[in-house]
Formats: C-alpha cells, structure tokens, sequence
C-alpha cells in the first residue's frame, strides 16, 4: 500500500474553514526512511504548497526535519491545525501551523472545489 488518497476538512476560524482538500500521498520505497510525496489535488493558497499542489518540503518544518518516527496523520495534522489535544501532538505542536497560523488564516483561496 504505497499509494493514498487524504483529505484534510479545513480548521474554523480561517479562509479554509469547512472546506474539504483532497491530498495523493506516495509512499515510496525509501518510506519511512523518507518523507512520502504529498500533493494537494485540490486548489489551496498556502506558503508550503507550490504552484502544481505539490508541497514544498523546505518550506514544512514535518518534512524539512523528518524522522521515521513521523506518521502520515503527523503530515496531514501539521497541514491543517495549531490544535493539540494529545501528548504526541503536544510535542509536535511546532509542526501544526499551516492552514491555522495567523499569517495563513486570511490568504485568499481559489474557487471552492477548483483542482489543479
């Protein structure tokens, strides 16, 4: 099982709120020792997202400083909210910034439902 399909409903409070993203994740066979290939299919306007839906692996602290102890729900959790709730997220709450950080929250978006 390498290929994934995800989706991220977006935080309250922000430009992405009740929106739903639809996400492709590749595992490869580097994975975990790797990060896996993460892609938006749908339309998003995030600093950390390029102009093909692709993440830019620099620019996302979770892939940047990847272990093979992170998850799949560490990448998509790190995407979407600055909420945590349990003790693994607590300690990866630096991670948890995108859609909900102050600077992101009122980016403008595309049309709701546009892909790439």
């Amino acid at each position: 099982m390498s290929n994934w399909n995800a989706t991220i409903i977006g935080p309250g409070h922000s430009v992405y709120q009740n929106r739903i993203y639809s996400l492709s994740i590749h595992c490869g066979q580097s994975y975990p020792d790797r990060p896996p290939e993460v892609k938006f299919l749908t339309k998003i306007n995030l600093p950390c997202v390029k102009a093909d839906g692709s993440i830019d692996y620099n620019a996302l602290p979770i892939f940047s400083h990847w272990s093979r102890d992170s998850t799949l729900e560490t990448i998509l959790l790190s995407l979407r909210s600055s909420q945590t709730t349990d003790a693994t997220s607590f300690r990866l709450s630096h991670y948890y910034r995108e859609m909900a950080s102050p600077a992101n929250r009122k980016l403008p978006q595309p049309a709701e439902g546009a892909s790439y």
